[in-house]
């Protein structure tokens, strides 16, 4: 029988030889030997941490083709392009943009075992033949990536993840493996649930990045915050050391805008949103990997799988719809270890864009006409098909289609089609759905509060932002504006009373699990109205939370 620390010498051997990994961290190596003794793994591990080898080292130890399952196109290729750079065996991909033959050439390749990883969409298993393909493959590790996703909690919730459960069952429930670097407890318990994950074992790293320093910049008006941000990023590039940096932006006019001007004043900058030609945002791209471009000026579209180690800084023009998301941007500064600078550039009535940008009523009236379509019908039913149903552009049928999905009244077929739950009535079917809608927009404000919360805070933000993600830090980090002026203090890593990450209830919101505690506050996560955050004196005298475990 071999032994954890054989297992530990041979993962560090693979890794070594057939990657170039002289060195494993500790959650990363953990996180291996747990896939290696037959275990489900969620792996939580920042940006940058090396999500990647947890899964291709391991693989190579195990007997069949590695599923890796990719939101993005261009993550797949990058992701492929890093394997091909290596001296480990090839890796395919599968999607939408391939030709006929080079789909059938990477089947080939797996079916005659010269190809060992296989990266497909979510999109791409909704395919009943696609997944029988791959069942008799015999898939040895099913990977999921980017695997908040699959969490309604998630700030990057995407209903096609919903279906992968499923199609781990159908592929005989190979060992899996879920990656992502942010996920708060509640986020976390949902990927369990959702994916299935089997005697699984978590590793989740700290969420602190101490290298970042941390700060923001308040403005009354918009015209001084933008001169402010052309002038700080000026001042950063004309140092050599300094040059290389990220800045995120509202929308795609706002990208165009300051990359302009930053252009106009000798920066080389470039601008990349998701109205860009693919060809053009992929120069971006290649042009930022290569040093020829300084300042890529983005919306949220760039940046998830960036591999570019010395990013020295990262600035927000403007506020974000979450810390979520904040986070996730930060991330990509300062992956090689060094100081790297973050800077917030925040007006108040910027959270109102954000608040428009993020608003959506549930589509109550389509919802209704797609229920009573689908009931219609005898037997599955194509999505196109209800385009002759329902009186409601393609983007609203899809949302109430996805809705209706989450809730479980509608399911999927592996073709595609759509099933309806015999068992719900179709008012309740509707009913259900614009609850799970109007549950999704109060968490969404709710994250947007959290953010204004982290910019306008006196305290640590370091302390804020870790505590966000259920992770305490005592005392001030040393690394923030806040720190920097004194006005940071020690923070109490939770109370017996309410221990971080316990459940607890609330008479009016319900259901929730504490996020962190403060001297005189405490942050909750509810199930039905987000995060919310209450006087710890006002909750002990008007008893306004209780302990919802069996050892409170």
């Amino acid at each position: 029988m071999t032994t954890s620390s054989e297992h530990r010498s041979e993962l560090r051997r693979l890794a070594a030889e057939k990657f170039g990994l002289d060195r494993l961290r500790d959650e990363q190596l953990e996180a291996m030997e747990q896939v290696v003794a037959d275990h489900d793994v969620l792996a939580v591990l920042p940006t940058g941490a090396g999500k990647s080898a947890i899964y291709q080292v391991p693989a190579l130890v195990l007997d069949g083709p590695t599923v890796v399952v990719s939101p993005l196109i261009a993550l797949q290729n990058d992701q492929v392009e890093g394997i091909e750079g290596s001296r480990a065996p090839d890796a395919v991909v599968v999607n939408s943009t391939q030709r006929d033959g080079e789909r059938r050439d990477a089947w080939d390749a797996l079916r005659e075992g010269t190809a060992e990883y296989v990266f497909l969409s979510p999109e791409q298993l909704a395919d009943d033949g696609r997944v029988d393909a791959l069942a008799e493959l015999g898939v040895s590790l099913f990977v999921v990536d980017e695997a908040h996703c699959v969490s309604a909690w998630g700030h990057d919730f995407r209903p096609d993840y919903l279906r992968l459960g499923r199609v781990i069952d159908r592929l005989g429930h190979p060992r899996v493996v879920a990656l992502t670097a942010t996920a708060a407890p509640p986020v976390r318990r949902d990927i369990v649930e959702r994916l299935g994950l089997r005697d699984h074992r978590e590793v989740v790293a700290s969420f602190d990045r101490p290298n970042l320093h941390l700060a923001v910049e308040r403005f009354t008006d918009d015209a001084g915050k933008r001169d402010a941000v052309i002038t700080h990023v000026r001042t950063l590039t004309a140092d050599p050391a300094s040059r290389c940096g990220l800045v995120y932006a509202a929308s795609r006019k706002d990208t165009e805008f300051y990359a302009g001007e930053l252009t106009a004043a000798g920066v080389r900058a470039a601008a990349y949103h998701a109205g860009m030609k693919t060809a053009d945002r992929e120069r971006v791209h290649q042009d930022f990997l290569a040093g020829e471009v300084d300042v890529v000026v983005a919306t949220s579209a760039f940046g998830m799988g960036i591999d570019k180690p010395d990013v020295r800084f990262v600035v927000h023009a403007s506020v974000t719809d979450s810390p979520d998301s904040y986070y996730q941007q930060v991330g990509r500064a300062g992956r090689d270890g060094d100081p790297a600078g973050i800077t917030l550039f925040y007006r108040p009535e910027d959270l109102n864009l954000q608040k428009f940008l993020t608003a959506s009523k549930p589509p109550e009236d389509t919802l209704e006409e797609v229920v009573r379509a689908l009931h219609r019908q005898e037997g599955p039913v194509r999505p196109a098909d209800l385009e002759n149903e329902v009186d409601a552009s393609r983007a609203r049928r899809t949302r109430a289609v996805n809705l209706l999905e989450q809730v479980g009244a509608v399911t999927p077929t592996g073709s595609g089609r759509l099933v309806t739950d015999p068992d719900l009535a179709p008012d309740e079917a509707v009913e259900q759905a614009v609850e799970a809608a109007q549950a999704q927009q109060r968490l969404i404000r709710s994250r947007i509060r959290m953010m204004r919360g982290y910019a306008e805070t006196t305290g640590c933000r370091r302390q804020h932002l870790l505590g966000y993600f259920g992770e305490q830090l005592p005392d001030p980090c040393g690394n923030c504006d806040n720190c920097d002026t004194g006005t940071a203090r020690h923070r109490p890593a939770g109370t017996d009373e309410f221990p971080v990450d316990s459940p607890v209830q609330h008479p009016q919101w319900g259901p929730g699990v504490v996020m962190s505690v403060e001297e005189d506050r405490i942050t909750v996560l509810f199930d039905d109205v987000g995060y919310k955050t209450l006087s710890l004196p006002d909750v002990r005298e008007h008893d306004l939370l209780s302990r919802d475990d069996p050892q409170a």
